[in-house]
C-alpha cells in the first residue's frame, strides 16, 4: 500500500511503537501526578496511595510506563479529582498507544 507523499502518518501500536514517545510521556505523566502530590491536591488517601505505590516501584526497579499501566483506573480517578485536564487527556493517550 502506497501512501501519498503528503499523507500524515499516523501512529499505530499495532503496527509498531515507533514514532511513539511511550517513554516520554509516561515520565511526563509522572511528573504531572507528583507535582500533584507534592502540592497537597486530591483526597489525603490518594496521596498516601501513591506515596506507597511509587515507593513500591521503586524498590521492584520499574519503569514509569510500567507503573502508569499498573495504575491507570487509579490515576484516572486521582486525576480526574484533581480536575487536571492536561494529564487526563496525556493518561488516555498512553492507553491508547502504549498500555
Amino acid at each position: 500500500m502506497n501512501m501519498p507523499e503528503n499523507a500524515a502518518a499516523e501512529t499505530d501500536r499495532y503496527v509498531t511503537f515507533c514514532g511513539i514517545d511511550c517513554d516520554g510521556n509516561a515520565n511526563l505523566l509522572i511528573d504531572m501526578l507528583n507535582a500533584h502530590l507534592q502540592a497537597g491536591h486530591g483526597d489525603p488517601l490518594w496521596q498516601e496511595y501513591f506515596q506507597q505505590k511509587r515507593e513500591q516501584q521503586a524498590k521492584m526497579n520499574h519503569d514509569n510506563l510500567y507503573f502508569v499501566g499498573a495504575q491507570m483506573n487509579s490515576l484516572y480517578s486521582y486525576l480526574e479529582q484533581c480536575e487536571d485536564e492536561e494529564a487526563l487527556e496525556l493518561l488516555w493517550r498512553l492507553e491508547q498507544e502504549c498500555c
